[in-house]
């Protein structure tokens, strides 16, 4: 049976990340004129407007900043067997912010400052999905 949910459409300026994840690695863009890291990939930097990246192996690791728990569906017939699953907004280490689902826990475990650690899922030969999950000894706010 195949992957049945909405996927990302990698384009030109993704490609490095979705490719990244297919290899179990978290990459992120740094700016090679001002420095800055920054998620999700653009063509420019948004602090200087350069046009000049590198793309940088992330550590995968980082904190909850925000979630939301879905207990209802949309659409029904994608998600029903899903629910109830978390959605959060995790700082990583390197300062930027990413959306992710987050596993592993029931939801009412999850807590903000939270450390969590990137994992992937391979859901068809082409796209690989970042998740997180509970950092190893880490317990809500350590």
């Amino acid at each position: 049976m195949g992957y049945d949910k909405p996927l990302p459409s990698p384009d030109p300026e993704t490609r490095p990340f979705w490719d990244g994840c297919r290899e179990g690695l978290l990459l992120i863009q740094k700016c090679s004129d001002c420095g800055q890291v920054r998620f999700p990939p653009t063509s420019y930097c948004p602090h200087c407007r350069s046009g000049a990246f590198d793309w940088i192996r992330a550590s995968g690791r980082g904190r909850v900043f925000s979630w939301i728990v879905v207990r209802h569906p949309v659409p029904r017939e994608v998600y029903a067997g899903d629910v109830p699953y978390v959605v959060a907004l995790v700082t990583l280490d390197e300062g930027v912010r990413m959306v992710a689902n987050i596993r592993g826990l029931e939801p009412e475990d999850v807590a903000a400052d939270m450390r969590v650690e990137a994992m992937f899922d391979a859901v068809t030969p082409e796209i690989t999905l970042p998740f997180f999950v509970p950092a190893a000894g880490s317990s809500g706010g350590e």
